[in-house]
């Protein structure tokens, strides 16, 4: 197996409306190491996994509607509660759609809430 792998980092804010999530139940900040992993059990005709540039460009394009803000009043996450496995498989997925027909592998979604904490989302 293959693998390229990026970081890039956001910040934002939310709440965790449930008596399960304590005191982030409250509104509060994070900034997430964002790492993705892209999978491939064979390399493409030009010997790359992906375009290091395409993945770090579409990476990019699907962090920069979430950085900086506060995730509780954005429409798509509207009624869900967007916690750090959440988010991982929301930017997992705006990934995947961006590069429909030219990357077919697996895609990993890492992100870490501190030097201790990391939450994680993969698929197809």
């Amino acid at each position: 197996m293959y693998t390229v792998k990026i970081r890039k980092s956001i910040m934002i804010a939310h709440s965790l409306p449930h008596p399960f999530f304590g005191p982030a139940q409250n509104m509060h900040g994070a900034t997430y190491v964002v790492d993705v992993t892209f999978r491939s059990e064979e390399l493409d005709e030009h010997n790359v996994v992906i375009d290091i540039g395409k993945a770090h460009d579409v990476t990019a394009e699907v962090l920069k509607p979430l950085s900086y803000q506060n995730l509780d009043e954005l429409e798509i996450f509207k009624g869900h509660l967007t916690t750090t496995e959440f988010i991982a498989r929301h930017i997992h997925d705006a990934i995947k759609a961006n590069l429909s027909g030219i990357f077919a592998g697996k895609i990993g979604v890492t992100l870490g809430e501190t030097h201790d904490a990391w939450a994680s989302y993969e698929g197809l």
